[in-house]
């Protein structure tokens, strides 16, 4: 797959709906899908990583003070178990990151009317508690707009997968 990146190994998660973060921490060799893990975290140029998500939330962590970045598979149980925190919390004890510094954004991910619970607002919640002041989220809803946006849900599982992408240059 070319992204328009130099060489770069890719890295993915289980996703397993945990609250798992890999540390990427050195180089990688070889693409490679972390067992365990919903959130990937690095301060490694040539490393992308991605998390597939088709109602779930997508949250990119930026670090641009300390140069780290992460990216966390998020729905109702990782929200539940605060994986977004845990990234966070990981990103300071391997990489120096200090939440004041870090820029999150939410992808697009299910919402209400269309599920029970706002597990994107309470994603906000979680990342603005841990200090994070920039915080974006475009809130929009997979399942509103099919034409742009898979929706596990909405489509009763008969759906693809959207590929969030997150590197370092």
């Amino acid at each position: 797959m070319s992204v328009g990146f130099e060489r770069s190994y890719f890295a993915t998660a289980e996703q397993v709906h945990g609250d798992q973060v890999a540390v990427i921490a050195a180089p990688l060799s070889v693409d490679r899908c972390f067992d365990g893990a919903d959130g990937l975290v690095t301060n490694q140029r040539g490393v992308s990583l991605g998390i597939y998500v088709a109602d779930c939330c997508a949250i990119f962590l930026v670090d641009p003070v300390q140069r780290a970045i992460g990216l966390v598979h998020s729905g109702r149980k990782g929200t539940e178990l605060a994986i977004v925190a845990r990234a966070i919390a990981q990103m300071g004890e391997w990489f120096g990151s200090a939440a004041c510094d870090l820029i999150v954004q939410l992808s697009p991910c299910i919402r209400r009317p269309h599920y029970e619970i706002d597990f994107a607002a309470e994603i906000v919640r979680q990342v603005r508690r841990a200090g994070v002041a920039q915080v974006h989220d475009g809130g929009v809803c997979t399942a509103c707009e099919l034409e742009r946006y898979y929706s596990y849900r909405a489509e009763k599982g008969r759906t693809g997968r959207m590929l969030a992408l997150l590197a370092l240059s």
